[in-house]
């Protein structure tokens, strides 16, 4: 193994609890190709938005992530601001929704949906 694949960091990784959601959402739709489509977006309070959406295709340019089953992509403009993220699945008082885990944020809006680098 050389030195740059030690070292090369995963680009995502996904909750126990995503990878349940996604499984369930998955097969509500009754569509086995759908893929888990992680992205950020300018805007938001904090200047970045997470995005969260299902996609049948895959990119050329997308990372694609497999955990238990379930696939999910990262295109090569969001990869630099989660690489490293982990994706999970929350119920709260705020409702229910995936939420990005981000080691790479400085800081994030009260909400968590948004961020800067």
């Amino acid at each position: 193994m050389s030195a740059v694949e030690q070292f090369t960091p995963q680009a995502l990784f996904l909750s126990e609890r995503a990878v349940a959601k996604v499984k369930s959402l998955i097969a509500e739709e009754a569509n086995d190709d759908l893929k888990l489509r992680v992205f950020v977006t300018g805007g938001g309070c904090s200047g970045f938005s997470y995005g969260f959406t299902f996609d049948e295709l895959v990119a050329d340019d997308d990372t694609v992530i497999e955990t238990e089953g379930v696939v999910a992509l990262l295109d090569s403009m969001s990869y630099q601001y989660l690489v490293g993220a982990e994706v999970d699945y929350q119920e709260g008082l705020e409702g229910s929704r995936f939420v990005a885990i981000n080691p790479n944020a400085d800081t994030t809006c009260g909400c968590g949906s948004s961020f800067s680098v």
